[in-house]
């Protein structure tokens, strides 16, 4: 039986316009408890409750994240996946606006759970924590979670619109020297500083950066260097992340990293430990078919024409998008110049044109949805 895609797409648009109040209050609600990597028990809990009341059967604490879940909703052959991420940055709340994703894709899944058996779809809405600061979503992805997945979706404020999401890969690396202490005056001789090993080895990165390919960068902050100024440091602790237009070029740039740390531990009489505390972020692949029925279905919902960018931004949703046909559009909320992770974009989050595009999102992402199931019916 052929898919009335059309009229799918009314119901959807017609379900979120009814949730319009619930998917709101829910924005607002993370908006204003915001909750930092893996800690979003509040966040996870309320987006889950919604899709529950909404008839989805949730699953939490997937892949052994408590804050992770997966609701599901129909039981056609095929799936698709929207992505909920609800984590906040320390210090600045919610100014990369994740409480706008998690209710857009919550409002996907909700338009769609009515109408997934009719149009042959599970539908899915996987609640991915830390994605400032973790790579919930890799870890996701190594558990299993996204296995069976024919389509991954969702959406993420930003100061323009976009369809076609370009990013870095992102690598993190924390660095621990340790040295000796010494009082620096009367037997500083004694002393092998660990401060003095930071400090060799930001110039020797600062050199390296001259010699890099465009799209490559390596830049940290120092968290201690000493506590007291006339003890030589015997601990230094920072902080890097290393960035290269894609995943294939961050082995090479994260060795020539690392070598600038380790030599400034031979120079030095210091030891080094380097550790890297999270998944490598991957770089983002679009799905051409997906970006165009967006593109298309934004167009009607009457979202701003979309502009072309350049790698500007990191998501682990680049690590989803290598294992399954994704997107990731950006969301016009109406900052008014203001850019995520300015204290200017959290307040965006949460107006009325941060609420509208939130909720025109959720059709268009829904719609989306429909013309890939629409697709697959056509074809077998």
């Amino acid at each position: 039986m052929a898919v009335n895609v059309e009229a799918a797409k009314r119901a959807a648009h017609h379900t979120v316009r009814q949730a319009a109040q619930e998917l709101t209050g829910l924005s607002h609600r993370i908006h204003a408890h915001p909750e930092t990597a893996f800690e979003e028990h509040r966040a996870a809990a309320w987006t889950a409750q919604t899709l529950a009341d909404g008839g989805f059967a949730v699953e939490p604490g997937v892949a052994g994240l408590p804050t992770a879940f997966v609701a599901r909703a129909g039981s056609g052959p095929v799936t698709v996946a929207f992505c909920a991420e609800y984590d906040a940055l320390p210090g600045l709340g919610h100014a990369c606006g994740h409480n706008v994703i998690a209710a857009a894709s919550a409002g996907a899944g909700l338009a769609l759970a009515p109408l997934a058996d009719e149009l042959g779809l599970t539908v899915l809405v996987v609640g991915t924590p830390a994605e400032e600061r973790g790579g919930g979503k890799a870890l996701l992805l190594e558990a299993g979670v996204f296995e069976g997945v024919d389509a991954a979706m969702m959406v993420h404020p930003g100061p323009f619109e976009t369809v076609r999401f370009r990013s870095f890969a992102l690598g993190t690396l924390d660095v621990e020297y340790t040295g000796r202490a010494a009082h620096a005056t009367l037997a500083p001789w004694e002393g092998r500083n660990a401060a003095d090993a930071m400090t060799v080895a930001q110039v020797a990165l600062g050199l390296l950066r001259a010699q890099l390919p465009p799209g490559r960068h390596a830049h940290g902050v120092v968290a201690e260097a000493g506590l007291a100024p006339n003890v030589i440091p015997d601990r230094a602790l920072a902080s890097y992340e290393i960035r290269a237009g894609a995943a294939a070029d961050l082995g090479e740039l994260r060795s020539r990293v690392q070598a600038c740390f380790e030599g400034a531990a031979v120079a030095t009489g210091c030891e080094v430990r380097l550790t890297r505390p999270e998944p490598d972020y991957l770089d983002f692949r679009d799905d051409e078919r997906l970006a165009g029925w967006y593109a298309a279905n934004a167009a009607v919902a009457g979202r701003p024409v979309p502009v072309e960018r350049g790698p500007f931004a990191m998501t682990d949703m680049g690590n989803v998008s290598h294992a399954v046909p994704a997107i990731h559009p950006m969301l016009d909320i109406g900052a008014g110049g203001a850019a995520p992770h300015e204290a200017a974009f959290a307040a965006a989050a949460v107006t009325p044109a941060a609420d509208e595009a939130m909720l025109a999102a959720a059709v268009v992402l829904a719609s989306t949805a429909a013309d890939l199931a629409a697709s697959a019916t056509d074809s077998r």
